[in-house]
């Protein structure tokens, strides 16, 4: 585990490019799978796209807890193959893949026990639980699955290498698509099974994917090693990996608590709300892969960096990434505001889901480049070892800005009032944010992760 990708001397334009581009690719095909399967499931009316709309809050949270443990491994490896520690950070990624498949096979058995009572609190009706259970039942089954797949990929990117994440994730997103509409719609020789199949497709996916992420760590790269029990080890480890991870887990995942709030509020309007929710909010998140893939790469960078000594390399490279987001988001959404109902059309034929999704698609993307500003902040804080800072941020955002003017525009305006709440807030943190990382710094002391080898 060495600097082969240039994290610590090439220049920092070029590295961040290397690498920014193939975890967009990455990330946009595990956002392909949420596009994907809302594709094809609204073709079986709006009932159906509603229910998956409940199940996306739900899901994000799962992935929220990837993301954080993601974190934590990213930044824990980066300095560690930073300072020149290779054999520790083996040891460290050992003691947080075992810790990944505790807890999410523990809140999987807990999730699938709970599926009525906690989509009826979402709001989901009687019409729309039996459609819930039929694709939740078989997500909570594949969720340790998929977490572990990407805090797995999370130790190939810390070495810089996010070519091979990409590639894996490349491959689960095709045998997603090719399997999805054999499955939902019954196809030749495949059984008719609607919702349930677009579940079935996708726990296939990430069982081939989390073959092959196993093999390049395990054999190809030498990542892992059996590193034997030791409980002392486990509690260092973990208590190391938790610094960066339990925050960052939080911060993930007040993002889908928020949109299930936001979620009931709408279904006491009208469950067509719910639908063109649903959708805008997973065409976002591919509008944002350039953020997105750009503060996957951030952390390593940083962390690397910083872990060499490289102060100002780092903070540079923060303030170069938070000014091109600014700029690509911007011109992004010219053609989104031009193109507002064509695109809806592609998610549904009802009359009132088209025209408040195509009001999302005009309006929220406005303020895309801001919110993009606060989510590389936010990230990038946890490479700085400031994970409650980037917690404090996410929670400034939702609960005193977002929440609250949500139910305030709900009441004055109705769905489109909610909907002009959320660029509003993003515009107001993005600023805050911006100032933030100008300002930053990193702990004057920070305890080194993994303080044995085993």
């Amino acid at each position: 585990m060495k600097d082969r990708h240039g994290l610590l001397s090439q220049p920092i334009g070029r590295v961040l490019l290397n690498m920014s581009v193939p975890n967009m690719l990455g990330i946009l095909t595990v956002l392909g799978f949420n596009l994907v399967d809302t594709y094809f499931i609204s073709k079986l009316g709006t009932e159906a796209l509603a229910a998956i709309s409940f199940t996306f809050p739900v899901t994000l949270v799962v992935s929220s807890i990837a993301i954080g443990i993601g974190a934590g491994v990213s930044t824990n490896l980066g300095r560690l193959i930073g300072a020149g520690h290779a054999p520790k950070a083996k040891v460290f990624l050992h003691d947080a893949l075992l810790l990944t498949f505790i807890l999410t096979a523990g809140l999987s058995l807990l999730g699938s026990l709970c599926i009525e009572p906690l989509f009826s609190l979402l709001g989901a009706k009687d019409d729309i639980l039996p459609l819930v259970h039929e694709y939740m039942n078989l997500w909570y089954l594949g969720a340790p699955l998929l977490v572990l797949l990407m805090v797995g990929n999370q130790g190939l990117r810390a070495t810089g290498d996010t070519r091979s994440p990409a590639a894996i994730l490349s491959l689960a997103a095709l045998i997603n698509l090719i399997l999805d509409p054999l499955l939902i719609f019954g196809i030749g020789p495949f059984p008719r099974l609607e919702i349930q199949g677009a579940a079935v497709a996708t726990l296939i996916s990430w069982l081939m994917a989390l073959s092959l992420s196993s093999y390049l760590l395990v054999v190809k790269r030498h990542m892992l090693v059996a590193a034997g029990w030791c409980f002392s080890r486990f509690v260092d480890n973990w208590k190391q990996l938790a610094h960066i991870a339990q925050p960052a887990a939080l911060m993930n995942m007040i993002n889908p608590l928020a949109n299930a709030v936001m979620m009931a509020m709408l279904a006491r309007i009208d469950h067509a709300a719910v639908a063109a929710f649903g959708a805008g909010t997973r065409l976002e998140s591919v509008l944002l892969i350039v953020v997105m893939g750009l503060s996957s790469s951030l952390v390593p960078f940083i962390a690397q960096n910083l872990g060499a000594g490289q102060k100002e390399r780092a903070r540079e490279a923060l303030l170069l990434a938070l000014k091109f987001v600014l700029l690509f988001q911007t011109l992004l959404y010219i053609p989104l505001a031009l193109l507002a109902p064509q695109i809806a059309a592609l998610f549904s034929t009802d009359p009132q889901v088209l025209e408040w999704l195509s009001f999302y698609i005009l309006v929220l993307p406005a303020a895309y480049g801001p919110l993009g500003v606060v989510i590389i902040v936010a990230t990038s804080l946890n490479a700085y070892h400031r994970p409650m800072a980037s917690l404090v941020l996410n929670l400034c955002r939702l609960f005193l800005l977002m929440l609250p003017l949500a139910a305030l525009g709900a009441f004055l305006g109705g769905v489109k009032g909610l909907m002009l709440a959320l660029p509003v807030t993003n515009i107001l943190m993005g600023i805050a944010s911006y100032y933030l990382a100008s300002n930053i710094s990193e702990p004057q002391k920070i305890k080194s992760p993994c303080p044995n080898e085993g």
